[in-house]
């Protein structure tokens, strides 16, 4: 792996792009939360395919699929942001989030499952909780069932698993995800099953834009409010969301009543609202592979800050 440029600010979040020895691009991402050490809470997010065949109407990772990556190559983005910070492997973070989510559907990619099964004898992290984003799709059952049995068996109370819904209007989740996938009984029983009492909840996504809707009584309908929490994410400025017109503005005033509805029937509402520069950044969505190949193309661009090059190749030692 050479890691050939980034973009980005250390207090906030920086994403990295990668070459890989295959002569295909990667990205990945390390986050802080802002006026919080990174003892406190560190997060990574990284990828797990070239690209991704779903198609999400706001994603950019979406343009293009180009296969799978290796374990190896998965832990190589983990392994290099860890080096940085922590050469000897020793972790002493109070949350070390791992989100397998930045550039594919992590369910497609049995690889994540062998990396889930050796991160804690790779890492001396105690606070480590991988993170699982995913949109279900059909066909990936083998992918959950594995899934399930190395939750149990190696983070029982320490995993986050979370199902992109974005709309409770077939025909718009349709629309939005535009592959096969599970339906909500399918979600809520694998849930049921998943989640430990005492864990953390299940997390239904919803990626919030201008004429969205939710119902809060086919919530209630399949998802216990005991074992699932809603949480609410603005539709960020990708080029993809640009070019499919899906817009989000002043959200937080249009779904605060939503929240205090859904807060009233026991869920466990969150709005969750990032830092407005990690929009210009870029690192809570999309993906500036794209950018990187394409900005001279006549692409509007989404995101404002520029690329810092440089190349440095990493082997991964794990």
């Amino acid at each position: 792996m050479k890691v050939i440029c980034k973009v980005g600010r250390e207090d906030i979040a920086t994403v990295y792009i990668a070459r890989m020895g295959t002569g295909k691009f990667i990205e990945f991402v390390e986050s802080v939360q802002p006026n919080l050490p990174k003892k406190e809470k560190w997060v990574l997010i990284v990828s797990t395919l070239y690209g991704c065949p779903i198609g999400c109407r706001f994603c950019d990772a979406g343009s293009q699929f180009q296969g799978k990556l290796s374990k190896k190559e998965i832990l190589s983005q983990i392994d290099y942001l860890v080096a940085k910070s922590f050469p000897n492997r020793n972790i002493p973070v109070k949350k070390f989030k791992i989100q397998f989510a930045r550039m594919g559907e992590p369910a497609l990619n049995d690889a994540v499952l062998d990396i889930l099964h050796v991160l804690p004898e790779i890492y001396d992290a105690p606070g480590l909780m991988p993170c699982i984003s995913t949109v279900a799709p059909d066909g990936t059952e083998p992918f959950f069932e594995k899934l399930l049995s190395i939750k149990k068996e190696r983070y029982s109370h320490r995993f986050q698993l979370q199902f992109s819904i974005h709309s409770t209007d077939e025909k718009l989740r349709d629309w939005l995800i535009p592959v096969k996938k599970w339906n909500f009984a399918k979600i809520a029983e694998y849930g049921n099953t998943f989640y430990d009492e005492g864990g953390r909840k299940i997390t239904l996504n919803f990626a919030l834009a201008d004429g969205f809707s939710i119902d809060p009584n086919i919530l209630l309908k399949y998802f216990d409010p005991n074992v699932f929490l809603i949480k609410f994410t603005p539709v960020n400025p990708t080029y993809a969301a640009k070019r499919n017109q899906i817009l989000s503005k002043d959200i937080a005033k249009k779904w605060d009543r939503i929240i205090e509805l859904l807060c009233a029937m026991g869920y466990e509402a969150i709005l969750s609202i990032g830092e407005i520069e990690e929009n210009s950044i870029g690192s809570n969505c999309g993906q500036y592979v794209l950018r990187h190949k394409a900005e001279n193309d006549g692409i509007e661009g989404a995101y404002s800050y520029d690329f810092t090059y440089f190349e440095e190749e990493y082997l991964t030692e794990v």
